[in-house]
C-alpha cells in the first residue's frame, strides 16, 4: 500500500512530455506544468508521503498498515534524487551561458549531456527488474493487487481531467496536456524513495517497480484515446477554422 501511495503522490516530470507530444498536446503548457510539478515534489513530496503513509492510515482504522517514517528521511532521498540534479543543472546553465553564450550551450553542451538522463533511467529500471523479476513471476496475485488500484487511478484521473478541461472551454492541446499531466506519475522518484527509506527488499519497492509496468501501456492507450477524442469532440471546430483559413487564402 505504501508503494502504491508513493507512486500516486509523485507527479510525472519526464515521460509526460513524451506522451503529450505523441497525443499532439501543447508543449509549452506541458513544460510549465512540469516545472510546477518539479517544484512541488522538491518542497512537498516528503510532507505528502509522511501524511498519507504514517498519519492517514491510523485515522481510517488501518493502524496495522501504518509505516513509521519521518519527513526528514523522505526529504533526504528527494533532495538526493531531485534536489541535487536541479541545483547542478541551474548552476551549470548559469555558468556556461555566461561564459560561452546561449547558442553554444543549446547546440553543443545540451546534446552531449542529454543522453545521460535516458541511460541513468534505463540503468535504474534494469537493476530494479533484475532484483525483483523473480518476485513478479512468483507472486502474480500481489502484482494484480498493485495493478488494479493503479489502473483505476490512471483511468479516473485522465478521464476526469479531460472532461473538466473540455467543460471549461480549453482547446484540445491544453486539455490533453492537462489530462496526461494529471494521470502520469514519476515512478522513478517512487522507486528511489521506497528503496532509500524502506529498503530494496520492501513491499513498497516491489510496488514501485510494478508501477511502470502498468503505467507505460496505459499511457500508450491514452494517447490513442486522446486522438480519438480530438476527432470526435474537437474536429468540428478545427475544421471550421481550417476552412476559414482556406477561404482567406483564396481571397488573398
Amino acid at each position: 500500500m505504501a508503494g502504491v501511495i508513493m507512486i500516486g503522490l509523485a507527479r510525472c516530470i519526464a515521460m509526460v512530455i513524451v506522451w503529450n507530444e505523441l497525443a499532439k498536446g501543447d508543449t509549452q503548457y506541458a513544460a510549465g506544468l512540469v516545472a510546477f510539478n518539479s517544484l512541488f515534489q522538491v518542497f512537498f513530496y516528503s510532507v505528502y508521503s509522511w501524511v498519507f503513509i504514517t498519519v492517514l492510515p491510523g485515522w481510517f482504522g488501518l493502524r496495522g498498515a501504518v509505516v513509521n517514517i519521518s519527513i526528514g528521511e523522505i526529504a533526504k532521498s528527494v533532495f538526493i534524487y531531485l534536489g541535487i540534479p536541479f541545483i547542478a543543472g541551474f548552476l551549470t546553465r548559469t555558468a556556461l551561458v555566461r561564459a560561452k553564450g546561449r547558442e553554444w550551450y543549446d547546440r553543443n553542451f545540451v546534446p552531449r549531456v542529454a543522453p545521460m538522463t535516458l541511460v541513468a533511467l534505463l540503468f535504474t529500471i534494469v537493476v530494479m527488474f533484475s532484483i525483483k523479476g523473480n518476485y513478479i513471476v512468483r507472486l502474480p496475485l500481489d502484482v494484480l493487487r498493485i495493478a488494479i488500484p493503479l489502473l483505476i487511478y490512471f483511468v479516473v484521473m485522465f478521464l476526469v481531467s479531460f472532461y473538466m478541461g473540455r467543460k471549461l472551454g480549453a482547446d484540445y492541446s491544453k486539455t490533453t496536456t492537462l489530462s496526461f499531466t494529471a494521470a502520469s506519475n514519476n515512478f522513478e522518484l517512487a522507486i528511489a524513495v521506497a528503496v532509500s527509506v524502506l529498503g530494496i527488499n520492501s513491499g513498497a519497492a516491489f510496488a514501485a517497480v510494478i508501477g511502470p509496468l502498468v503505467e507505460v501501456p496505459v499511457m500508450i492507450a491514452f494517447v490513442n484515446l486522446a486522438l480519438h477524442f480530438q476527432r470526435r469532440y474537437f474536429g468540428g471546430s478545427q475544421s471550421v477554422e481550417f476552412q476559414g483559413a482556406c477561404a482567406s487564402n483564396r481571397g488573398l
